[in-house]
């Protein structure tokens, strides 16, 4: 059996208004200790082309600093795992994250977004927060039957709904 594995901190400041919930960090992101750190994962791509800024070519903290000053929050459902390789099929012995403290954390959160459908699976706990819940197709490489082009479309359309595009 797989060491327990430890997922990351959350990007989240009180005035958060979007988190978007991936399931837990890959191999490549719980080694860099930076969420969605595959280079073939398209977060980073995504948000780019959704704000115009080139965050691919920023170092991580600065990132970030853009992520936070726009409202968005990142998180993963799982605090902790089982898990070999990066697959989200391959997770065991999950431990779920408290989202349930979302609304502490961010006080003007208006939505939730689940990056995919494992992160999906705990639509049943984001729903109990009052605030719009969403599923957004997964950026994961994985998810190779979405082209960037209709994930783009999707993931624009939930951030201007919340005032983030």
């Amino acid at each position: 059996m797989s060491d327990l594995l430890q997922g990351l901190a959350p990007v989240i400041v009180r005035d958060t208004r979007l988190v978007v919930l991936g399931s837990f960090p890959g191999v490549a992101s719980l080694r860099a200790r930076q969420y969605y750190a595959h280079p073939r994962n398209q977060f980073w791509p995504l948000l780019s082309a959704i704000w115009g800024v080139d965050l691919v070519a920023l170092p991580y903290a600065e990132r970030l600093a853009e992520v936070r000053r726009r409202g968005l929050g990142i998180w993963d459902v799982y605090a902790h795992c089982r898990r070999e390789g990066s697959l989200d099929s391959a997770i065991e012995d999950s431990v779920p994250n408290d989202l349930a403290s979302l609304k502490l954390r961010a006080p003007r959160l208006e939505a939730v977004a689940h990056n995919g459908g494992e992160s999906a699976r705990a639509m049943a706990i984001t729903r109990t927060l009052g605030v719009a819940v969403l599923r957004l197709p997964s950026t994961s490489p994985a998810n190779a039957s979405w082209s960037f082009e209709r994930k783009l479309a999707a993931w624009r359309a939930a951030f201007s709904t919340h005032g983030l595009a």
